[in-house]
């Protein structure tokens, strides 16, 4: 227990102390770079902030304080002390961690307020020394307290976060201790991974669809300093889900067409060049959609742009994603081979470590995984073809809800939802998105997953494309239909789960190449009558028919199966065992790179004894 309380009662993180005058003016400025704190306690039950560094030691008491807490995502927050006319401000902590630190102190603050205090009289009597500990770890009747207090009581007690209270645009404080702390949330498998990711070492990481890559994937990012960490993907919508940007965004050498030196060149302008400098830690998920080919110049570029000869110009490289399902986006006019990450020689060189995830979240039928487990590696059985087959039967629809066709090809699915959309009667409805920037509005189509402009009728088949609340499976990619529009003409839409829900603009945030933040404003929905294979990657849908006659790119048939929960929610229509196939040189890796799990876990206890 005593390890767990520390994980949420210490913070590492840079700070800045600053003292205001009577005209609130700063007088005193103190700039820590790297500085621990540290929540403790006295004898008294007095509970302090304790700060130290290399140079100095200090403690502050956690009384009349208010906490600004916006920019937490983004690894920053204040601790106004009003009593002592003095502001912590802290930034580059893990934003996790932040809010661990945070939520104890909080719930501390809150479950001591109804206490009483020991008075000024008695504190002087006290013949004992002053003994300072770190706190206890919060307890459930703690935790109860302060929700009873966010959810019931209308003043502030004192020396708690009065601001995180009061501001009424930031998440209310219920739901903020409702959010997973640390890897208690984690299976040990996933604990595995984050701790080589914190540990320093270059790791891969890779899984059956299903298997929460990018849930851990989002942890780890959390853990990790922000200022010094950059998290990618090979695609704006797989970015967007883990609030990045597109690897080609941060490399700054466009397509990597061009020569290694021409790209090197491309990398040396001064903002590229910060930023590539200035990173620590780079995350790319979906590794298995970068061609190889790039891999390798970009590992080049590293070394020369940070003047630095070790592998990728010394970075830490956190690599994610499943080489069974998509394969490297190639141009129609391009004849060279697909190359792998893994085929390139970086590789090699850069990554130090390696794991699978084996436990599936999205399915809970054993049938269905096996079934899946199969067609990922292009093994079709006469029993598995039968078992699919026999989903072409199934009925689907329901409450008005139809099927979402999955497409290989997006203009196929662009093309169905158009046609249906138009087929419906009554008037149609236009949602125009509201971006942060005018211009970026070609960039913010790519990065999130909600158009610009989106067009809704009564009846038209939709899908949900942020999670509202998981609780009651208002998620990414639940199935609804509008049934209606409100008063102030927004849609009204009843999902799979029977339930009718409003839906208002959601924001999505995303990051650029130089870092600069963008975001768009839109309902939070996409036209569902079809989709493509390549948009569903990440999704879960609740209803799902696919032909997979046209398939045509390894891993494509699995990509789309996976997407279903159950073979209970899946139909599929003209299957050809045939179209089924796994990349041989993708199967000759994953054959190598299990021989290299074995052989990690075989640890030599010395020759055994006979007899």
């Amino acid at each position: 227990m005593a390890e767990g309380s520390r994980e949420v009662s210490v913070l590492v993180c840079c700070a800045t102390l600053e003292w205001l005058n009577s005209q609130n003016s700063v007088s005193r400025r103190t700039n820590f770079k790297n500085v621990t704190l540290r929540l403790i306690r006295n004898e008294f039950r007095e509970i302090f902030v304790d700060m130290k560094s290399e140079k100095t030691s200090c403690k502050y008491l956690l009384k009349g304080i208010s906490v600004h807490k916006k920019f937490m995502a983004q690894g920053k927050a204040s601790i106004n002390f009003s009593e002592q006319n003095m502001v912590l401000f802290i930034f580059n902590a893990p934003p996790t961690q932040l809010l661990a630190f945070l939520r104890t102190m909080f719930i501390k603050l809150s479950a001591d307020s109804g206490r009483s205090k020991v008075g000024l009289r008695a504190q002087l009597m006290s013949s004992k020394q002053c003994v300072l500990q770190e706190i206890s770890p919060v307890t459930l009747q703690e935790v109860n307290q302060a929700k009873q207090k966010v959810g019931c009581s209308s003043t502030t007690p004192p020396g708690t976060m009065k601001r995180v209270l009061q501001r009424p645009e930031l998440p209310s404080q219920k739901a903020r201790l409702s959010l997973p702390l640390g890897p208690g949330s984690l299976t040990e498998e996933q604990k595995n991974v984050l701790n080589a990711a914190l540990s320093g070492q270059n790791i891969f990481f890779t899984g059956l669809a299903g298997t929460g890559k990018s849930y851990l994937l989002r942890r780890i990012i959390g853990a990790l300093p922000p200022d010094v960490t950059v998290a990618t993907a090979s695609t704006g919508v797989a970015a967007c889900h883990i609030g990045g940007v597109t690897l080609h965004s941060f490399a700054g050498i466009g397509s990597g067409q061009a020569s290694v030196d021409h790209c090197i060149e491309l990398a040396r302008r001064p903002h590229v060049q910060q930023a590539w400098r200035k990173c620590r830690h780079l995350v790319i998920d979906e590794i298995s959609m970068v061609d190889g080919m790039f891999f390798e110049k970009l590992e080049r570029v590293a070394r020369a742009v940070r003047g630095n000869d070790r592998p990728f110009g010394g970075l830490q490289l956190i690599l994610c994603g499943d080489f069974l399902q998509l394969p490297p986006v190639m141009k129609e006019t391009d004849q060279k081979e697909v190359r792998f990450c893994f085929q390139s020689p970086a590789w090699e060189r850069c990554v130090h470590i390696s794991f699978e995830l084996t436990q599936v979240h999205r399915q809970s039928d054993p049938v269905f995984i096996e079934i899946l487990q199969n067609v990922r590696i292009g093994r079709v059985t006469p029993e598995v073809t039968a078992q699919l087959l026999a989903t072409a039967s199934h009925k689907l629809e329901g409450e008005g809800i139809l099927a979402t066709q999955l497409c290989s090809h997006m203009q196929d699915a662009n093309l169905i939802n158009t046609s249906k959309l138009n087929n419906l009667t009554g008037a149609s409805r236009m949602f125009e998105a509201t971006d942060s920037d005018l211009y970026s509005t070609k960039i913010l189509d790519q990065m999130t997953p909600v158009p610009s402009s989106l067009v809704l009728k009564v009846g038209a088949q939709v899908m949900l494309m942020k999670n509202l609340n998981v609780a009651d499976g208002m998620v990414n990619g639940a199935r609804g239909v509008v049934t209606r529009f409100d008063d102030k003409g927004l849609p009204v839409v009843r999902f799979c789960s029977k339930k009718e829900m409003v839906m208002r603009p959601e924001r999505w945030i995303v990051r650029t190449g130089g870092g600069a933040l963008l975001s768009r404003k839109q309902i939070p929905l996409r036209l569902a009558w079809a989709f493509s294979i390549h948009k569903s990657q990440g999704l879960t849908l609740d209803c799902v028919e696919m032909s997979l006659a046209r398939v045509f790119e390894a891993g494509q048939a699995y990509v789309a199966l996976s997407r279903a929960k159950s073979l209970n929610t899946l139909r599929i229509v003209d299957f050809d065992p045939k179209q089924v196939w796994a990349n041989p040189d993708v199967l000759a890796f994953y054959k190598k790179f299990r021989r290299k799990l074995h052989q990690m876990q075989i640890i030599p206890l010395g020759r055994p004894r006979i007899g």
